[in-house]
């Protein structure tokens, strides 16, 4: 009986490692990929290409799903909460992933420990914006005004804890005045009243605002990063209009739920660094000012460096959410 046993035992593991890896089989059907904000908006640009892209190199379908409201935040516990095959990925952001974790006191996700991170895919700067009849012309421009009229200068934004509203609490404390803040429910509301002069100023991603920057209807002051957007040559960054140290970027990267395969999260990120290097990926992304993340990049280390950033931003901001 224990021979018999024994032997039952030894070929059911050569069976099992006769059979091909997970990942030597996935993916056998459609992908589902999580966009957490509405269609349109400046996370559905970066995403829709890079799903056509996956599904081109998968040679299975990636279907775009968005799952607006609370930040990001609904559609992120999603994707938190779904299987770890690698068949449901989040298009997670600097939002559900680094800002939402400081900014909700009872937030339904971990936006660390509940996911596998994948590929950072494509970052944009942060522009501010005037409507293009504003006397105000410079940075320097709207510091004097600001400083003249202390907590009575608004300024719009997507929303509290949106990278537009972090980087105008960032932009207060760099220059020394006092700010006040206009949250709207997304990007085309506050760029609306901008453009109408409902509010003097706004801070936004730059693909939200750059087709109103390039019909003359908005004039950017100045854009947030290291270097000048190639689409903006003319306008400085933060630090080259008096500055320091004021950094901020909005981001886009691919998450997958926790516990994911290494052989599935293998295939995933490589991928992922082919799609960021087609040319269908990248030329329209560059035309609106994004930039196409193609270096290798450890999506994990980098994200812990953004969680201290903007944890910071948010404390410092005073923005916290039920």
């Amino acid at each position: 009986m224990k021979t018999r046993t024994a032997l039952a035992a030894l070929l059911g593991a050569c069976a099992l490692s006769a059979l091909p890896a997970f990942g030597d089989t996935y993916p056998d059907h459609a992908l589902k990929l999580v966009v957490p904000f509405p269609a349109g908006g400046p996370t559905d640009i970066v995403a829709r290409p890079y799903a056509q892209q996956l599904t081109a190199l998968l040679k299975e379908a990636v279907v775009v799903d968005n799952r607006g409201g609370a930040g990001g935040s609904i559609g992120a516990d999603v994707v938190a909460k779904s299987a770890p095959d690698g068949y449901t990925l989040l298009m997670g952001t600097v939002g559900t992933n680094a800002i939402n974790g400081a900014l909700y006191k009872h937030l339904a996700y971990d936006p660390v420990a509940d996911f596998t991170p994948i590929a950072l895919i494509a970052s944009s700067p942060v522009a501010l914006v005037v409507n293009a009849q504003s006397d105000i012309k410079s940075v320097a421009d709207f510091i004097a005004k600001a400083k003249a009229n202390p907590g009575k200068i608004p300024f719009g934004s997507a929303g509290n804890g949106t990278p537009g509203h972090l980087t105008g609490e960032m932009f207060s404390a760099a220059a020394g005045v006092k700010l006040q803040h206009i949250p709207y429910k997304g990007s085309a509301p506050a760029i609306t009243d901008l453009l109408g002069n409902q509010i003097p100023v706004m801070f936004d991603p730059l693909q939200s605002v750059i087709p109103h920057v390039r019909s003359g209807k908005l004039r950017a002051l100045a854009v947030s990063g290291t270097s000048r957007s190639s689409v903006l040559p003319d306008v400085p960054t933060f630090a080259e209009a008096g500055l320091q140290g004021l950094e901020s970027r909005a981001w886009w990267a691919v998450f997958a739920p926790a516990n994911l395969p290494p052989d599935v999260t293998a295939k995933l990120r490589a991928a992922s660094a082919q799609v960021v290097r087609t040319p269908a990926f990248r030329d329209p992304l560059v035309a609106i000012g994004v930039q196409p993340n193609t270096e290798v990049a450890d999506l994990a280390e980098f994200q812990k460096g953004e969680v201290v950033r903007w944890q910071k931003a948010v404390r410092d901001s005073g923005a916290v959410n039920e």
